[in-house]
């Protein structure tokens, strides 16, 4: 064990205690880059409190301002609502801590569902193709329990046969949108954003069928070997044939992604 692990170590373990201290609360868990081993030494910190009943952000305002643990904490349903439904941007001891909540009535809720191949599709700030409701179930999978207990489902085979034709088909519709919306207009960065749209679902759409979960989109392109969607992009121009020709090319990287 490194020296930079045992501090990361000392400065966690504190943090977690006070969380899971928090009334309604019954789990923490230390998620994204840091807890799949593909962290920076400039990561950020994203924790999840996962809570029974009724949970008063207060206490964590409240708990942060006792603690001098500068940021902003939001309020239930503050993010959207939906299975993401609020959390903190906070600063602890220097480093960068993101909390979010996590209803664990909703969590199992998907859970179930999940494992029936059931799910639905929520927007969700920062993320441009918006989230499968199944997230929160890819947190139980791959995030790790610094406090409670949690369960850790694999990938149901529901759910493999279930994602993938539901986000092929959203990938589909964006760029038909854009062919017939923007592409004739010679709208370039409209085209983009619906190439960029429909390329993260077609990622989405390749993991959903490898079984892999998925959290966010920051390597959503690279696992799922698309960035070649990147020189797509990079060659549009303002030009209705050339702009129809790209939205082509998209179309038969995504059919070709397996």
């Amino acid at each position: 064990m490194t020296d930079d692990t045992l501090l990361d170590d000392t400065f966690l373990a504190p943090v977690a205690d006070r969380l899971a201290a928090l009334p309604s609360v019954r789990a923490v868990t230390l998620g994204g880059s840091r807890a799949q081993g593909t962290a920076t030494p400039d990561s950020d910190w994203d924790l999840a409190l996962y809570y029974r009943g009724a949970f008063d952000p207060a206490g964590l305002r409240a708990l942060a301002g006792t603690l001098g643990w500068d940021g902003e904490v939001s309020g239930i349903g503050d993010w959207g609502g939906g299975v993401f439904n609020g959390g903190a941007w906070l600063t602890v001891d220097g480093r960068r801590v993101d909390v979010h909540y996590r209803d664990l009535d909703v969590v199992e809720h998907q859970l179930a569902e999940s494992r029936r191949g059931r799910f639905h599709w929520e927007p969700l700030m920062f993320h441009l193709a918006g989230i499968p409701s199944y997230l929160v179930v890819a947190e139980l999978a791959l995030n790790r329990v610094l406090r409670g207990t949690l369960p850790r489902p694999a990938y149901p085979e529901a759910l493999r046969e279930a994602a993938p034709p539901m986000w092929r088909g959203r990938a589909a519709m964006t760029l038909r949108y854009a062919t017939g919306a923007y592409v004739p207009r010679g709208q370039v960065t409209e085209v983009a954003g619906a190439v960029a749209t429909a390329a993260l679902e077609t990622a989405h759409a390749v993991l959903a069928a490898r079984g892999e979960w998925v959290t966010n989109e920051k390597r959503l392109l690279q696992r799922a070997g698309l960035r070649g969607v990147d020189a797509i992009v990079a060659g549009l121009r303002p030009d209705p044939d050339a702009l129809a020709g790209a939205v082509a090319e998209a179309e038969r990287l995504f059919e070709n992604a397996a």
